[in-house]
């Protein structure tokens, strides 16, 4: 049988291990899932012939490559820091690997001797990065084919939550790892080009730049700048078009009222605050406030954010409990970014019976014939229950159809990649429609940035 060894069987492995057991028989597979918790493996494999859980720690050198050495073809689902070593065990023993992480320069390093090994090292296979990649390409590639020129690419993707567990004044959920949701967009300016000119948000007014999208069946979305839109410019094979643009899509609303945590400074991540364990959630707040003798908390927040008490800004604060003398952070040494995000998960987790959704939508304008014209593709994707989440369905089913792929020899380009080749997309796209993950493309007139010339 061929061996899968699976590193990692969290949130985002269910649907992946869920696919590659359903195909075990047909394709004669045996699964290995090895993560630091036996409990949560078993519970991923439920004793199925084709499986073997185990207890591994990534760490132990030893452990970790006995594992490898028995493997056909590794996975790593693991934070995307711990793919390094498991990468360079994969050279060692000649294995194929596959990640849904983005390619770092430690792991873009290993490009020539996995070449040299005929070895493939598939990364950004799985939801942004991944099924982004390869349904971009698809329309890109297409419209190449005809004689067409690129002018502009947009593309946008948001993890939210499903209509009918929608029920938060945020119109908000944690469906994903909160502290990427707390810290999106620091580090750095947001850049992009527009029109042919390079463009730069910083931080600080990132949440008021943002762009509206319609979606047939689920209405309106806004999308704030992701922090840098143009490393795919080179490697979509797009470096001379005009507009080049890469963000994230929340309900509107959502970013006007995100901006207040960030005018007062609660999203910041480079200092601990005092005493941050006995504090309450209320002088949490009170800490980035002026101090005035006679003024409460509530009236300070209005003042320094400029909102009254019957705005739904202010009610959105409220939502979250922000003023609470009783409830306490109980975090240790933390940062007013871990601390905010203590406070969401009060009101943001997903409860029982939720469903989340992920949204994409991309922008295609070319030219063909003299004429400009436009695709918009649009893709919306709902969650079966709390384990077979749209975000596990979207990251983990990629990932599984492309192992199997390079198993049967179907994908044979080696070296240190992501899927933007026919080989890797146009099979994987194919069957993700059997899972409910759709692509609907529409020709739409090319508006671009400048009406008045039309």
């Amino acid at each position: 049988m061929k061996s899968i060894l699976i590193f990692g069987a969290g949130r985002s492995a269910s649907s992946l291990i869920r696919y590659l057991l359903s195909k075990s028989e047909s394709e004669n597979l045996h699964l290995v899932v090895a993560d630091l918790s036996l409990a949560l493996a078993e519970k991923k494999t439920q004793n199925h012939p084709n499986a073997t859980p185990i207890a591994l720690n990534i760490f132990d050198t030893e452990q970790r490559k006995a594992a490898i050495e028995k493997a056909s073809i590794v996975i790593s689902m693991l934070p995307a820091h711990l793919h390094i070593e498991i990468a360079k065990d994969c050279l060692e023993f000649k294995k194929h690997l596959v990640t849904a992480s983005y390619i770092s320069d430690a792991m873009q390093a290993l490009n020539e001797e996995a070449i040299k090994n005929d070895l493939i090292f598939m990364n950004e296979i799985g939801l942004d990065p991944g099924i982004d990649h390869m349904s971009a390409m698809k329309v890109i590639d297409e419209i190449r084919a005809k004689g067409g020129k690129m002018l502009l690419f947009e593309s946008f993707c948001g993890g939210l939550v499903a209509p009918e567990s929608d029920n938060n004044l945020w119109n908000y959920k944690f469906t994903w790892a909160p502290r990427n949701v707390v810290l999106a967009g620091q580090g750095g300016a947001a850049k992009f080009v527009q029109e042919g000119t390079y463009k730069y948000i910083p931080y600080g007014t990132l949440f008021r730049r943002t762009e509206f999208l319609e979606v047939e069946g689920y209405g309106k979305f806004e999308a704030y700048s992701n922090r840098d839109s143009l490393k795919y410019r080179s490697i979509y094979g797009l470096d001379d078009i005009l507009t080049l643009y890469r963000g994230t899509i929340r309900r509107v609303g959502f970013s006007k009222a995100w901006n207040m945590f960030v005018q007062l400074g609660m999203t910041d991540d480079s200092y601990i605050m005092e005493d941050s364990e006995s504090m309450s959630y209320r002088q949490f707040t009170n800490s980035f406030l002026p101090y005035h003798p006679t003024d409460s908390v509530e009236i300070k927040t209005r003042l320094i954010l400029k909102i009254d008490q019957d705005d739904i800004m202010w009610d959105k604060l409220l939502e979250l409990d922000l003023f609470n003398p009783d409830k306490k952070v109980n975090l240790p040494n933390a940062t007013p970014a871990q601390i905010l995000e203590k406070i969401l998960s009060d009101s943001w987790a997903l409860e029982p019976d939720d469903k989340d959704m992920i949204v994409m939508y991309h922008k295609f304008g070319y030219e063909l014939n003299g004429k400009k014209k436009q695709i918009d593709s649009k893709m919306v994707c709902i969650g079966d229950d709390q384990t077979y989440t749209a975000m596990a369905k979207t990251v983990g089913l990629p990932v599984a159809m492309a192992t199997l792929l390079i198993l049967n020899g179907k994908i044979r380009t080696p070296g240190v990649q992501l899927p933007i080749n026919k080989e890797v997309y146009l099979p994987i796209l194919k069957e993700l429609e059997e899972y409910g993950v759709i692509f609907n493309e529409q020709t739409m007139p090319y508006f671009g940035y400048n009406p008045d010339l039309f």
